[in-house]
């Protein structure tokens, strides 16, 4: 490997409802610095605190920086750098790309922040290079949608829409979205959404499980509303992009292994009435987001 690739540092900078975080990481995707600081609200606050965190991160090193990505929620539009309605920053328009790059004089790329994760857990387990074949990460956050990696490159599709799973409308019990449908997958198995569904605990995901476990009738009604939904989620996104893998993140993966148990139940009960769905050993591809390691800033910048 040459000089010149081994010193191909970038910023990755994951910008979230309560905190930014950043990541300076080499062309391996090694993580070298980071730093991680409160989210405040308004355009120029974050963009000052995307530049002031991407100071910190890279420390001594900040000269060598060749890029920096940031990874956001709101509505991305990759190419221009442009995000709208970060609805939990008070930012309805911002040109973030031009901004960061403009206030921190190195070139920035922005990136949808559940993109940014995708590319970041198939760095996390294939190396710099992403891992080979399709990779989906499937984001249980406020809301409900996948990244998808294939061979290392994100797929945005034609509007950017790609991945935007939580918005197909295929749910039975036909609850209102925010988007204006109804019967959204979002309604029912995103983290936001089993938290309306069970109020009775924070976080209400373990909790549930345990009851439901206990065979609670409440819980056992709410938890199979909620999984059946989450199978709906991974079989089309399965028999749609067929992913190597399909890791599990969000607020809601953080349950760990309970979760991935009953899921797994809700696809082998799927596979015993369908030997189609059992060739395709869904479960098998399943995994958790890396807690370890910053997925969605390390994943901003190696999608810089």
């Amino acid at each position: 490997m040459s000089e010149n690739t081994m010193n191909n540092l970038k910023i990755g900078v994951d910008v979230g409802g309560t905190k930014i975080e950043a990541v300076l990481v080499d062309a391996m995707g090694t993580v070298l610095g980071s730093a991680r600081i409160p989210a405040r609200h308004g355009n120029d606050a974050v963009i000052e605190d995307i530049v002031a965190v991407a100071h910190q991160a890279a420390g001594e090193r900040f000269d060598e920086v060749r890029a920096i990505g940031v990874g956001t929620p709101g509505t991305v539009d990759s190419a221009s750098g442009h995000v709208g309605n970060i609805v939990n920053l008070d930012v309805v328009s911002l040109d973030m790309g031009p901004l960061v790059s403009q206030r921190s004089g190195v070139p920035a790329h922005v990136e949808n922040d559940v993109n940014a994760a995708a590319v970041g857990a198939a760095t996390v387990l294939g190396g710099a290079d992403g891992m080979a074949g399709t990779i989906a990460f499937l984001n249980f956050g406020t809301g409900l949608a996948a990244g998808i990696v294939e061979n290392g490159v994100l797929m945005h599709g034609y509007s950017g829409a790609a991945g935007e799973i939580g918005h197909i409308p295929v749910e039975p019990h036909r609850l209102k979205c925010p988007c204006g449908q109804y019967g959204c997958l979002e309604t029912v198995c995103s983290g936001a959404s089993v938290g309306r569904l069970w109020p009775n605990a924070d976080p209400p995901m373990p909790d549930l499980i345990r009851r439901a476990k206990k065979r609670e009738a409440e819980a056992v009604d709410v938890l199979d509303m909620v999984v059946r939904a989450i199978g709906d989620t991974i079989q089309i996104l399965a028999q749609s992009v067929d992913p190597r893998l399909i890791v599990l993140g969000g607020g809601m993966a953080k349950t760990g292994e309970p979760l991935v148990e009953v899921i797994t139940a809700e696809l082998r009960r799927r596979e015993s009435q369908c030997r189609f769905l059992e060739t395709l050993d869904l479960p098998a591809r399943l995994r958790l987001a890396p807690v370890d390691q910053p997925v969605g800033a390390i994943g901003a910048a190696m999608a810089a």
